[in-house]
């Protein structure tokens, strides 16, 4: 009898893992060093990405980087080219989020999860894919519920996350003739530092409280990152968290009118209960960016 064996396709190959500082970067970093893999991470808090590369058991090294600037990640890829050789695969994982009504928001910071979820995603592909023309290799979008419905009192996440989702549609068609493949990761609540400061805020707690019971639920990062780290393995298109979310496919263009059918009612009996206040950017990543953004 033949003993069939598991194949470990990411063993030795170097993958790029952004906002891996913590949360579900972090996670993701680990699951994939089960896997074999060599980790480049990136993230804005060095203190804290060189602890997850010390934590990890495969040669692993951090820049400290925001993914934004694009001379910086340009310069950040030569690196880890240097240090590792091409990159096989890359997770555009890094994102920011707040929440509030949009007539109240601050320009700034509505600007800079539009920034950090989308443009530094784009920026990430682009100084990444000369590496992943060379090893035909992966890249993976996370995106999130939000990119295939809506949300109210959190425009800027919903328009970032869409338009990343849609980024990566137009750059798997681009690139697929040159065997790179992209994937695109759709998650709702995952137990993140960003989701538990969230809670926090009456507008947004009442926000997920107000969602369908499975759709409310939070589920552990670490689930979460072995289902991505699978996804990374096996290079697939798309990937789900919860596994129901592939279901909503089919039927998100009902979600917009339905999501205001119910706002129109709830929103304003909430508001009266407390008033609605912008969030700035939620948890400690954002707490992070802010701080990189205003250093001297």
């Amino acid at each position: 009898m033949r003993i069939r064996t598991r194949t470990r396709p990411l063993k030795g190959r170097t993958v790029v893992v952004t906002g891996a500082a913590r949360g579900l970067g972090a996670a993701l970093s680990r699951a994939l060093d089960d896997r074999g893999a060599r980790l480049a991470l990136l993230g804005l808090e060095g203190a804290r990405l060189e602890e997850v590369a010390a934590s990890l058991r495969h040669e692993a090294a951090y820049w400290e980087t925001d993914v934004t600037d694009d001379k910086a990640m340009a310069d950040t890829a030569r690196q880890v080219r240097a240090r590792f050789g091409p990159v096989s695969a890359v997770v555009a994982n890094a994102g920011v989020a707040e929440g509030g009504p949009f007539a109240d928001s601050d320009p700034d910071v509505w600007r800079r999860v539009i920034e950090v979820n989308l443009i530094g995603s784009a920026s990430t592909a682009r100084s990444f894919l000369p590496d992943l023309f060379s090893t035909q290799g992966y890249y993976l979008q996370i995106t999130s519920l939000a990119a295939m419905g809506t949300s109210p009192l959190m425009s800027a996440y919903c328009a970032s996350k869409a338009g990343a989702e849609s980024f990566a549609h137009a750059l798997r068609a681009e690139v697929a003739h040159q065997r790179v493949a992209v994937g695109i990761a759709y998650l709702n609540w995952i137990d993140t530092d960003m989701v538990r400061d969230a809670d926090r805020h009456a507008v947004l707690r009442e926000l997920r409280g107000h969602m369908p019971r499975p759709a409310r639920k939070v589920h552990p990062a670490d689930v979460a990152s072995e289902r991505l780290a699978t996804a990374v393995e096996q290079r697939r298109a798309a990937v789900y968290m919860p596994a129901w979310l592939r279901a909503v496919q089919p039927v998100r263009a009902l979600l917009p009118p339905l999501v205001t059918h119910v706002a129109r009612t709830e929103l304003p009996r909430l508001e009266r209960e407390e008033p609605f206040e912008a969030t700035g950017l939620l948890g400690a990543g954002g707490r992070a960016d802010d701080r990189a953004r205003r250093a001297p």
